[in-house]
């Protein structure tokens, strides 16, 4: 029996953040200014507002999924990371970095799933199916990370189970219920699936989807794998946002409609400028819209936010050395996993 997670309450949708021209300006410039004096880096997530993400670019930061954001995170040089995103974001890259000081625009910047699955309730279910491979995504905390085996993005989560499952072991996955069966679909593996989801990717509709392919049939859709199954049947593509960002890229197709976080479009547009880009439908029967393709905790990371960063005396991430070092385990298998990965798919490219 699958385990059901804690009932949580969401925040309402936050709208985008109402500045003139020379407001936004006057804070860009800023934050520029104050990146440099403090030796700081911007790493954004493809999911905050485009004036963030246009940031991290302009200043030398990054732009990327939580895997790449991690990678990067780990290996620059520089002594402060801020990291626009949600709060295990930047556990992650404190955990990783452990030297650095790693600030967020606010601490408020959460995320469903990882309140879906408080430490000790799912300490307690690891513990009743201790024959099972501990398998978190990283949209969790640090100590439910330390609690895990591994850890995975929704770009390796597949290879990793595949890996795991022909080394014939069984998985027991958390939070999220729709890219565990997605993943179980594929990969056969035997996981028991904590029920978790994601406040934006839970409310896309399949029946509102099929009468919008209808309205644009050339449209090739375009799902995140925390999207309801009936929703994934539908797609063309099923991946991470950067591979999402690299099929909306690649293919012939001039229309795309999207199921994922609308801030994806920003980079969306900014590789095919020419192409439309569809929001999939929150609408139609049991619609709730607690999202509207926009996570409310990433749209808290606003410019204004970013601008006060080195004054607010509350948003550091600070974790405990001890926690820190147990899930520093899971995730460096996750990125010795991902590095691996990479070394192989170019070896395999130079040979043929």
């Amino acid at each position: 029996m699958n385990q059901l997670a804690t009932k949580i309450e969401y925040p309402t949708t936050l709208p985008i953040e109402a500045l003139s021209l020379f407001e936004r300006e006057s804070f860009r410039e800023m934050i520029k200014a104050n990146l440099k004096r403090e030796d700081a880096a911007l790493v954004a997530h493809y999911y905050t507002d485009p004036d963030i993400q246009s940031l991290a670019e302009e200043t030398g930061g990054c732009v990327a999924d939580s895997l790449e954001m991690a990678r990067f995170g780990n290996l620059h040089k520089g002594s402060t990371l801020i990291v626009a995103g949600v709060k295990f974001m930047g556990e992650t890259a404190k955990i990783l970095t452990p030297e650095k000081r790693i600030l967020m625009p606010t601490l408020e910047a959460t995320c469903s799933l990882d309140l879906s699955c408080p430490i000790d309730e799912f300490s307690n279910f690891c513990d009743q199916h201790s024959d099972r491979t501990v398998v978190v995504y990283a949209n969790t905390s640090a100590a439910v990370k330390a609690r895990a085996d591994w850890v995975v993005t929704s770009s390796i989560a597949l290879d990793v189970v595949d890996h795991l499952e022909a080394e014939g072991k069984k998985i027991l996955w958390a939070p999220d219920r729709h890219l565990g069966a997605y993943i179980q679909k594929q990969t056969g593996a035997d996981m028991l699936l904590w029920q978790g989801e994601c406040i934006v990717h839970d409310e896309f509709k399949s029946r509102a989807l099929s009468q919008l392919k209808k309205q644009y049939p050339d449209a090739a859709v375009l799902a995140h794998p925390e999207s309801p199954s009936n929703v994934v049947q539908l797609a063309d593509v099923v991946g991470s946002t950067t591979q999402l960002i690299d099929a909306s890229r690649d293919m012939a197709n001039t229309q795309f409609i999207v199921a994922t976080d609308m801030g994806i479009v920003y980079k969306m547009r900014q590789f095919s400028p020419r192409k439309e880009f569809i929001a999939a439908p929150t609408g139609g029967k049991g619609a709730t819209c607690k999202s509207c393709a926009h996570c409310p905790w990433m749209r808290m990371n606003s410019l204004t936010k970013l601008a006060n960063v080195f004054k607010d005396s509350d948003n550091e991430i600070l974790i405990a050395p001890e926690l820190a070092a147990k899930a520093m385990l899971p995730l460096q298998k996750m990125l010795d996993f991902s590095t691996e990965q990479k070394r192989a798919l170019q070896s395999e490219q130079q040979f043929n």
